[in-house]
């Protein structure tokens, strides 16, 4: 995909992983549709982009939400006529270990991992069938793979992203043009560890991230870029990118 004038939405866009992409393509030609719950965070980045020469439209939203999507893809359309790319990228890792019983941070990882991109995904996919092409991104994680101590739910949440992805691709891939790929991250300097209220967990952590030098946001907005430039007869399934000094 050539992605000058091309229009993509981005979720979790106020930091981040959303941030670095929403920088990137824009400075590739792309429409970049910025979306999250921090409006001045959106508003700031929107200026950035725009004094290098892009175009940016802000939305605030709620992935949870439908009518906040349904919002989204109005206004995505009334701006920019269409919708080439969705990146799903929001996301939380309150990670807690299960003895813990940090349930309502179950919940809500549940609600924003898997139910926040499954509405994005129903908002978008019937513009994506009408144009005959397009391109959904999936933000899942290393995690997909690999269990870690206090990841349990957050673990199971990424591989049901991972497994969505596979099965949307193989339904709407071959039938309607519109590609579909999950970017599976390992550590990366981010906000998503914030989140992150067990004390026990936060500790062991430490000690597994002061020997590591994660990935910055950067470099999976790359691997981003690199998906979706891809010729339109090549579907990148899985983007699979790790620290180097990650074992797992």
């Amino acid at each position: 995909m050539d992605l000058k004038n091309k229009t993509v939405i981005i979720t979790g866009a106020s930091s981040g992983i959303g941030e670095a992409t929403a920088l990137k393509l824009s400075k590739e030609g792309a429409n970049v549709v910025l979306t999250a719950r921090r409006e001045d965070r959106l508003k700031s980045l929107q200026k950035k982009i725009e004094k290098n020469g892009g175009k940016a439209l802000v939305v605030v939203g709620d992935v949870t939400n439908k009518n906040n999507y349904s919002h989204l893809v109005s206004e995505t359309k009334k701006e920019f006529g269409s919708i080439d790319v969705l990146v799903n990228n929001a996301g939380l890792m309150p990670l807690s270990y299960i003895k813990n019983m940090h349930t309502d941070e179950w919940d809500t990882m549940v609600d924003v991992n898997i139910k926040g991109v499954l509405n994005g995904i129903a908002a978008v996919v019937p513009t994506m069938i009408e144009q005959k092409g397009g391109h959904i991104i999936n933000v899942s994680s290393s995690a997909a793979h690999n269990y870690f101590p206090g990841g349990a739910v957050y673990c199971a949440t990424k591989s049901a992203v991972k497994m969505l992805s596979e099965g949307l691709r193989q339904e709407l891939a071959p039938t309607y043009g519109i590609n579909v790929t999950s970017i599976e991250p390992g550590a990366v300097s981010t906000e998503l560890t914030e989140t992150i209220t067990d004390k026990e967990v936060l500790k062991d952590m430490k000690s597994m991230m002061d020997d590591m030098n994660p990935l910055e946001a950067e470099d999976i907005a790359d691997a981003i870029f690199y998906a979706l430039s891809q010729p339109k007869r090549s579907n990148i399934n899985d983007v699979f990118v790790m620290p180097t000094q990650q074992q797992r």
